[in-house]
């Protein structure tokens, strides 16, 4: 089973994750900002990370950053899921180890195709 780790601020978009993702057959972990990313990834690293850009703490940006630096870091596939749509963020994001990017507000067939794209799911 794959284990995905949910990083957003949001309980709700944690929640809609979560049972999208929970559909697809993944196992989920949640994490409130990037400080509790950093260490839920120390614990157990993740095959796929669903990561929000602005949060408190460590937003998502410096969470990829650290992620990329950690032991297993170079593994997970990251899919950034964030309302900043210019192309500077997504470039920002893909240049610093981002795998996709996903737009919110998102659905099951978003995330079932962004998570195939990068290789976890069957297309």
């Amino acid at each position: 089973m794959t284990y995905c780790l949910v990083v957003d601020d949001s309980s709700v978009i944690r929640k809609v994750a979560r049972r999208i993702l929970e559909g697809l057959d993944f196992e989920i972990a949640e994490a409130e900002d990037g400080q509790q990313a950093v260490l839920a990834c120390t614990n157990r690293m993740p095959d796929a990370i669903l990561l929000d850009w602005n949060m408190p703490n460590m937003d998502g940006y410096e969470f990829l950053m650290k992620l990329r630096t950690m032991e297993g870091g170079a593994h997970p596939k990251v899919v950034f899921c964030t309302t900043e749509n210019d192309v500077s963020h997504i470039a920002k994001a893909m240049d610093s180890g981002a795998d996709e990017y996903v737009m919110k507000p998102f659905d099951k067939d978003i995330l079932t195709s962004k998570f195939a794209e990068v290789g976890l799911l069957a297309a």
